[in-house]
């Protein structure tokens, strides 16, 4: 398993995009979207609504349970992935492609966020 060097990424799984004009793209990682199991159904974000680092955002469901999503970063959310609303197992065969997950644009920076390096230690144990 391979994490893209050019993302960031949180201790919930999820990773986070470069910032272009202030907005960054957020979906979960292959480890996460493996853990899971196949992910049947999303509920992401409202476009407009606000998210606040660490804090749930949306559900995640799959054959095995319901994973909560959190959000890496506090922003406005500017859109959501509606092919992933309609087809959930984009999550599991492109999570760091198409089956991203939501757009956010960032009002305060980022938190504690891990490099891939470190994301692949931290999952490693």
């Amino acid at each position: 398993m391979s994490n893209p060097q050019q993302l960031r990424y949180s201790k919930e799984h999820e990773w986070l995009s470069a910032a272009e004009d202030g907005v960054s793209t957020v979906g979960i990682t292959e480890h996460a979207a493996n853990a899971l199991g196949d992910v049947v159904y999303t509920q992401l974000p409202e476009v407009g609504s606000t998210v606040t680092a660490g804090e749930s955002c949306g559900e995640l469901e799959s054959t095995k349970s319901v994973s909560d999503l959190y959000s890496p970063v506090s922003g406005e959310i500017t859109e959501v992935n509606e092919d992933v609303v309609n087809d959930p197992s984009l999550v599991n065969t492109a999570p760091f492609e198409g089956g991203w997950l939501f757009k956010v644009r960032i009002t305060d920076e980022p938190g504690e966020l891990l490099s891939a390096d470190e994301y692949t230690a931290f999952i490693a144990g």
